[in-house]
């Protein structure tokens, strides 16, 4: 049969006639309804000549490529049986079962021979979302001819790419400069990204787009694909000039990680891709709505403050009592305790694993603290870091067998890894934390990984980790999660299925920040963006910073305050309260609506903005990151509006104005407002002030 999925102005053609494996025939814009007849004519159209010098058939790229079929790419599935020829080259699938609905696909290839066999799951999501993954099990029979253990090389999603999609896009960073962009062109040859880490990392390609030269936020065809795994992962592209270009993403597994015993089965982790016509907005034009379909997310986002850059190891009872006080004053709704709390933990060298309220600094547990945050009117939060242990600890004293790694390999940031998937470390955990949120009234954990695993198997890393979090969560449903990684290094869309907010990056220089949810914020929702209004003087970069430009970077997200407050001025307590309750105000807008990055040609100059599902309101920010290249700055044009409605356009104060470069502001901006079409705001746009470097300036607009 011929398989056409259709949703949102997307079409997926699969041909699954015969007993070959299954191939993508289109992934792009929708071609409309076709008739079995017409779809039998376009896949016969679609078949190619044989070229020279090549396999006798014509070249076809399968759900499941392998050398067999005469892939010369990197293969979606190799297996081998341990002491055994390498079955990777002789795997024969053929086409078994096909089972279809109106928005997905289950296809079952088999070789019987080999004793294996690989189920595809493919989805089309009401939003236009493609999710595919791939599970190959081990048909063995014990005491058979064939009885071996089953090894698993590798079991990827390949997607077909258009010959028009020359370029790439992805990302790499480091600690604090996570999500930095880079745009390669692709050439012959493979483009590929291999992480390593136990995590996505700092330097995780996060989302891998290829698309026709030139697209940008607002314009261009884009093809995107993200692994939602939180371990090890390979991305790449490739074009070969004896086959199509593709597209392939997946777990990276380490010789000899899975091995299946007879019966046993792998499922790899979902791919979740996406067509978009509309350029990278509508990548997340497709994402957010679909995450939103089944976020864990059930309450408005809290404004957070986090008490590590304010104490950090200093914890000390009658300054966080004073700091609860300031919270209560600028209208906080929930305090987090960071690091330090639990039994000996002076500094980052010590302690790590043992899971107990330090006695000493808190004699009285952490009950004095809840019980004044919550008489305050804000629910509580702590910070743990389970899935790691310091060398000195009493955890790692009693128990060594716990730790992963070699013993003589070095520390980071003086910590190991704990082996989550050894039963009694696992039960050690989670009986910990259960033991925590039963005692305490604690309604938010912000849940750290400091370190690369560097040892031990990531694959039953991730799985443990993801059934301790699943665990956590069944005993303990009302509490929410946050996922950091030392920052923003495990971000992903499998981790996102099990928390209510991430940790975008340690860095709060809103200089940093701008670019960092930029381009975060091209998969993950707004709502889920952790961001925090630091001091002054960033902890990580050393670079001061306005107020005004502080205010305004972390208000687009989960907004927090990361300052020690016990510092600020009365004036700075005053704008922060008023910040606060520009951000309750507007949270309903900022966490639903529809995010919108416009285009520019002047590098200095970013704009972004969420427009209203109803497309009644929207918030929209101008943004210096450095000096413009002109005097008048292009005027803002407004995408995502709707054309015929009228918009009054208002200047959002936040209490610190940005500050300007100029004589005078723009007249409509002097006179205080203007009122436009949406099609006017989209196609023409309104004059801006010529902004200092490191400012923004925010908008409101209202359908009138």
């Amino acid at each position: 049969m011929i398989h056409h999925l259709r949703a949102a102005g997307v079409s997926l053609i699969v041909d699954a006639r015969g007993t070959e494996v299954p191939t993508i025939l289109h992934w792009g814009a929708d071609v409309g309804e076709l008739a079995a007849a017409s779809l039998t004519a376009l896949a016969d159209g679609l078949t190619p000549a044989i070229p020279p010098s090549s396999i006798d058939a014509p070249p076809r790229l399968s759900l499941l490529p392998t050398v067999f079929d005469g892939w010369s790419g990197r293969p979606g599935v190799g297996v081998h049986r341990p002491g055994g020829p390498d079955a990777s080259n002789l795997l024969a699938l053929r086409l078994l079962d096909q089972q279809a609905t109106d928005t997905s696909l289950i296809l079952t290839t088999s070789d019987e021979r080999a004793a294996v066999t690989v189920v595809s799951t493919i989805e089309l999501t009401p939003q236009g979302v493609l999710r595919v993954r791939h599970a190959v099990r081990n048909d063995a029979e014990v005491d058979a001819e064939v009885d071996r253990p089953l090894a698993v090389d590798a079991l990827a999603v390949v997607l077909p790419v258009p010959d028009r999609a020359t370029e790439l896009l992805d990302f790499t960073g480091l600690w604090t400069h996570e999500r930095t962009p880079q745009r390669p062109r692709l050439g012959q040859g493979a483009w590929t990204r291999e992480h390593r880490h136990g995590r996505p990392g700092h330097d995780a390609a996060f989302l891998s787009v290829v698309g026709a030269p030139g697209f940008g936020f607002r314009t261009g065809e884009v093809w995107a694909t993200h692994l939602a795994w939180s371990g090890d992962q390979v991305l790449w592209t490739e074009r070969s000039a004896l086959g199509p270009a593709a597209t392939g993403s997946g777990e990276l597994l380490a010789p000899g990680e899975v091995v299946l015993a007879p019966g046993e089965r792998y499922e790899s982790p979902w791919t979740v891709a996406v067509y978009s016509d509309a350029g990278l907005d509508g990548v997340s034009a497709r994402l957010h709505p679909w995450i939103r379909s089944w976020s864990t997310i059930t309450k408005p986002r809290p404004v957070v403050l986090n008490t590590w850059e304010a104490v950090y190891f200093d914890h000390d009872l009658p300054t966080l009592l004073s700091l609860v006080e300031q919270a209560k004053r600028v209208g906080v709704e929930r305090f987090v305790l960071d690091d330090g709390w639990f039994a000996g933990r002076t500094d980052d060298r010590r302690a790590l694993g043992d899971w107990f309220v330090d006695p000493e600094r808190w004699a009285g547990g952490l009950s004095p603290l809840i019980d004044a945050v919550t008489g305050a009117g804000m629910d509580f939060g702590l910070w743990v870091e389970p899935e790691m242990v310091n060398p000195d600890s009493e955890l790692a004293r009693t128990h060594p067998d716990w730790v992963l790694g070699h013993p003589d390999a070095p520390t980071w940031r003086f910590q190991r890894v704990l082996d989550l998937d050894h039963p009694d470390a696992f039960a050690y955990l989670l009986g910990r934390l259960d033991a925590l949120l039963t005692e305490y009234d604690i309604a938010f954990l912000k849940w750290d990984h400091n370190r690369d695993l560097l040892g031990g198997s990531a694959h039953r890393q991730t799985a443990a980790l993801y059934r301790l979090l699943d665990e956590v969560r069944a005993l303990h449903p009302g509490v929410d999660i946050e996922s950091c990684a030392s920052g923003g290094a495990r971000i992903d869309l499998g981790i996102l299925e099990r928390v209510e907010r991430v940790w975008t990056s340690d860095t709060n220089d809103p200089l940093e920040r701008q670019s960092i949810q930029r381009y975060t914020g091209l998969v993950i929702p707004p709502e889920y963006l952790g961001g925090h209004l630091g001091a002054a003087r960033s902890h990580t970069t050393w670079r001061t910073s306005d107020l005004a430009f502080r205010l305004a970077t972390a208000l687009f997200g989960s907004a927090g305050i990361e300052w020690n407050l016990n510092e600020a001025s009365e004036d700075e307590l005053d704008l922060i309260a008023a910040w606060i309750g520009h951000y309750q105000r507007l949270r309903p807008l900022l966490h639903s609506g529809a995010v919108v990055r416009m285009d520019g040609a002047d590098p200095a100059l970013q704009a972004h903005g969420v427009i209203a599902q109803d497309r009644s309101s929207a918030i929209v920010a101008q943004v210096a990151l450095a000096a413009p290249r002109t005097a008048v700055p292009a005027p803002l044009r407004v995408p995502g509006l709707d054309p015929e409605r009228l918009y009054r356009v208002r200047p959002l104060d936040l209490g610190a104005p940005a500050r300007s470069i100029q004589d005078a502001p723009p007249t409509w901006l002097a006179e205080g407002s203007i009122v436009l079409t949406g099609r006017a705001l989209a196609e023409v746009g309104i004059a801006m002030p010529l902004l200092a470097p490191e400012q923004a300036q925010l908008f409101t607009l209202d359908a009138d």
